[in-house]
């Protein structure tokens, strides 16, 4: 006689249904923001992804695909407050983090005061973030990792939920600097913008080119976010969902992979933070698609997000013409 199974806690209950009542939240949150920003179905969702993990996103893209206005439309539907610094070579890490300033009261006692930057946000757009030196660049490691930033030797907290979402041009590159891999490594996904396609590119003309354009309207609280992203680290996770990503990260190094290409062309691969990136990523890109728990799925089609700005080519695997993505290709391939 075989034993009968036993039926779901009622805290189970209460949090599959919080998490079936985000999954539409979260629908409508993406319908809105899709309203304002034409044939990016997938970067919105990799973008949403980022934000509900609690992360930073690199948006990467040529000029003119809407970036900067994505992030614009991600502050409104979100209820969160945006700022944006066009990074330059002559930026300097005061401009960012803020400094302090000398001021004198009228009995003539001088003290410092602290000005905060643009950073002291909840989204930040951080545009072009590599023509920024790396002394402005490193400016952000603190913010991003720690939530907090450290002028004069006096740690200020930033606000939370804080999130950068920095744009790159993958073209032009005279006059930028690499970012720096321990940089590169804190943002969640690195999210690719491409061209949309013929009908979203109509659609688009006619709605941003008459007399009126589409608002977005304000969809989700920065409570609501809040409560979402501690949502999202409860969704259960299957052993093989689990194994697949440990196999997926600890195959992109060079010293346990399996796959020869791997060990012949990478210079070096990915850490744990990339594991802890996917994990939660696929988390909540279940959520986004309504299902209550994560898939194979999830992790092939959040692998290169997560893994190409975490693994580097050697230079002689770059002499070849070796590309990046067909490793990872070949990485998620071995995962059936």
């Amino acid at each position: 006689m075989s034993a009968s199974l036993s039926p779901p806690s009622q805290q189970t209950t209460e949090v599959l249904a919080e998490i079936e009542a985000l999954g539409v939240r979260m629908r409508t949150v993406r319908a809105e923001i899709a309203r304002v920003i034409f044939g990016q179905d997938i970067v919105i969702e990799q973008t949403l992804i980022t934000l509900l993990c609690g992360g930073h996103v690199l948006l990467v893209g040529v000029p003119g695909l809407g970036k900067t206005k994505l992030v614009e439309t991600l502050g409104i539907v979100l209820g969160l407050t945006a700022k944006r610094v066009q990074f330059t070579p002559d930026l300097m890490p005061a401009d960012i983090l803020g400094s302090e300033v000398l001021d004198e009261d009228a009995a003539g006692r001088r003290s410092f005061r602290f000005v905060p930057g643009p950073v002291f946000c909840q989204l930040l757009m951080a545009d072009e973030i590599n023509r920024a030196s790396p002394r402005t660049q490193s400016a952000l490691l603190q913010a991003m990792q720690e939530f907090k930033v450290a002028v004069g030797g006096v740690e200020h907290a930033l606000p939370r939920p804080f999130h950068v979402l920095a744009t790159q041009n993958p073209i032009e590159q005279e006059g930028t600097y690499p970012l720096p891999e321990a940089q590169l490594d804190r943002f969640l996904l690195e999210v690719q913008v491409p061209y949309p396609d013929l009908a979203a590119e109509r659609a688009m003309l006619l709605a941003t080119t008459g007399a009126e354009q589409a608002q977005p309207v304000p969809v989700l609280s920065v409570e609501g976010l809040m409560a979402a992203q501690a949502l999202i680290r409860r969704i259960p996770v299957g052993e093989s969902v689990l194994a697949a990503i440990l196999e997926l990260v600890r195959g992109g190094r060079p010293e346990t992979a399996s796959l020869e290409s791997v060990r012949r062309h990478v210079a070096w691969g990915p850490g744990p933070r990339a594991a802890q990136a996917l994990m939660l990523a696929c988390r909540a890109r279940a959520l986004l698609d309504g299902r209550l728990a994560p898939s194979l799925d999830d992790v092939a089609a959040l692998s290169a997000p997560v893994l190409r700005h975490r693994m580097a080519l050697s230079f002689s695997a770059r002499a070849e013409g070796v590309h990046l993505a067909d490793i990872i290709a070949a990485l998620v391939e071995r995962l059936g």
